[in-house]
């Protein structure tokens, strides 16, 4: 009851504040650039399916077999974006790697990483915590964090500034629930990658960047950790209701999606995926039904689409939207980034299956 108590409290503080912010913030409402270069047929397959919604930049990448293809609008092969839970996807191999050196397994407890104090959630394993099946919520559930949320949702603001230890806290005060099914929990990814990096006796950061990043090139990929780490002439979001948004920053939920990269580095993680070099394809694999006509593996989401057998993870910020889809068995793959909300799946999955792609 009094946690109910604040958590109204905090959501009417909140409301006074959006009313104020409001007022003062008019928005600016983009449209797709006309700004346009790359492959020419690419870029006309790409453009009707780009019309609708609030766009501004979008890449689209095309893989297939030896060749590269790249569709820009007001972007280039170098333009940066925050790509989301598709770093959720990158813990996922991350995890698998990890498995493959023998640092940990599947069934390896959280708490055995992570002091947890006894909580409910030091019992879920890592496993369960890659597939979304480990019962914690989406996110952190006290009455600051519903506010912080709540506040970030409406003004565009990064609505993770955590460090490591109150993401600790998070998951220690988290309750589970229905642990075993599939619920999408950005906080379970998020304590999932610092587990890791525990068991690999370093941070987040580096572990990403020495066995992923490094490994595969790509060197434009980055986690930042404040606004200072970003270049001046970093690429700014906008939201559905076209307010520039807040970057969101590499801080402790880094592994659930503070990873901005570019095109020409995707297509890189693309390939690599497609080959099966990538450190840790074997997330990839799907191990599990999600309930929804789809299976999952760690992190990475396997689904029938037009006939094809897709492998796909999908990412959205504050102010950014990124999808990566493959056909493995046919050795292709779709990126698409944008630097609105406006979702980016359905122009993806119709590239990557439309008939005279194949």
């Amino acid at each position: 009851m009094r946690a109910t108590v604040w958590t109204v409290a905090a959501a009417c503080a909140v409301a006074v504040l959006v009313v104020a912010f409001g007022i003062a913030a008019r928005p600016h409402t983009p449209a797709l650039s006309a700004d346009e270069s790359g492959d020419p047929g690419l870029l006309d397959r790409a453009r009707p399916l780009l019309a609708e919604g609030v766009r501004d930049r979008v890449s689209v990448v095309e893989v297939d077999g030896d060749r590269t293809a790249f569709a820009h609008f007001g972007a280039d092969d170098d333009t940066g974006y925050e790509i989301g839970s598709v770093a959720k996807a990158m813990t996922g191999m991350l995890l698998a790697d990890a498995i493959e050196r023998g640092e940990v397994t599947g069934d390896t407890r959280l708490g055995e990483l992570v002091d947890l104090d006894g909580a409910p959630a030091a019992d879920v394993t890592l496993a369960e915590l890659s597939s979304h099946r480990s019962g914690l919520p989406r996110l952190p559930g006290r009455p600051s964090d519903v506010a912080v949320s709540l506040t970030a949702v409406y003004l565009g603001a990064d609505p993770y500034p955590y460090d490591r230890d109150t993401l600790v806290a998070q998951v220690a005060a988290a309750e589970l629930s229905d642990r075993g099914e599939s619920h999408y929990s950005n906080m379970g990814t998020a304590v999932l990658g610092h587990a890791l990096a525990e068991a690999a006796g370093t941070d987040y950061a580096t572990l990403l960047r020495e066995r992923l990043l490094d490994p595969l090139g790509m060197d434009d990929t980055t986690l930042p950790d404040s606004e200072d780490d970003l270049p001046e002439d970093a690429t700014v979001g906008y939201t559905e209701r076209g307010r520039v948004a807040d970057p969101w920053l590499a801080h402790a939920y880094a592994p659930a999606g503070g990873v901005r990269s570019t095109p020409a580095d995707m297509a890189r993680f693309a390939r690599a995926l497609l080959e099966g070099t990538a450190p840790g394809t074997a997330a990839l694999e799907p191990r599990w039904d999600d309930g929804r006509d789809r299976r999952i593996g760690f992190a990475w989401v396997v689904q029938e689409h037009e006939g094809t057998e897709v492998t796909w993870h999908n990412g959205g910020t504050g102010g950014f939207s990124a999808m990566v889809a493959l056909d493995r068995e046919g050795g292709r793959a779709v990126l698409a980034f944008g630097n609105t909300t406006t979702a980016l799946e359905p122009q993806a999955l119709e590239l990557l299956t439309a008939e005279e792609a194949r």
